[in-house]
């Protein structure tokens, strides 16, 4: 009887006992856990996106960002670029995906795309317009759908539209001079720019001469 109550401590001491492993599959849930909660809040301010290089950034290992995809969290939609599908896909997600897809932070929409978007002329271009350092060359599949310019581009010839990296008007214009979009396009483009604000009187004139010399 004594050894029956022994054996049966025994075993009720080893079902308690916890299992290491178990141990290990809750830390790596919580680390699976903050590394969700660091990207979510990097996509937020990029249409759902984020890429490897803000995993970096924020200290995720790429461990982590497989994982997480691997569990349904984040979907890969190109190398190196993952979107959460929590995040309500709107009509310019492209756009973004398009500027993350470069690979470089300084990347941005410009030349027809850039006129397009901020809607001055009739130009609607079949493939999304980007401009990245003279430097730097894309060496990843999925450009089919972009043209990529190389150029230098100062800080100020880059601007924001819908939270998206992209020239300023006035860089898209100058740009689309030199790169021989249709004259037509071009001065819809300086008068309705200077009707709805985004040029100024300078900047137009500069323009228009360059686009007379160009002629």
């Amino acid at each position: 009887m004594r050894a029956r109550n022994s054996t049966t401590d025994l075993r009720s001491s080893t079902s308690e006992r916890q299992n290491p492993n178990d141990s290990v599959r809750v830390l790596s849930w919580r680390w699976i856990l903050s590394a969700q909660e660091l990207l979510w809040n990097a996509a937020l301010d990029q249409h759902g996106f984020v890429t490897l290089s803000d995993a970096r950034r924020l200290g995720v290992s790429t461990d982590a960002v497989v994982m997480l995809a691997h569990r349904g969290k984040i979907q890969r939609v190109a190398t190196a670029v993952y979107r959460f599908p929590r995040f309500p896909a709107g009509p310019n997600a492209p756009y973004m995906q398009a500027v993350l897809w470069t690979g470089h932070d300084q990347a941005c929409l410009s030349h027809d795309t850039a006129l397009a978007l901020y809607e001055v002329s009739d130009i609607n271009p079949d493939r999304v317009h980007l401009t990245v350092p003279r430097n730097w060359r894309i060496r990843r599949s999925g450009g089919d759908l972009y043209v990529v310019h190389h150029e230098n581009l100062t800080k100020s010839e880059i601007g924001w539209w819908d939270e998206i990296p992209a020239v300023t008007l006035a860089t898209a214009i100058r740009q689309c001079i030199s790169s021989g979009t249709p004259t037509y396009l071009l001065r819809q483009s300086l008068e309705r720019g200077l009707d709805t604000g985004r040029l100024n009187a300078a900047d137009q004139q500069d323009l228009a001469r360059r686009l007379d010399e160009r002629e």
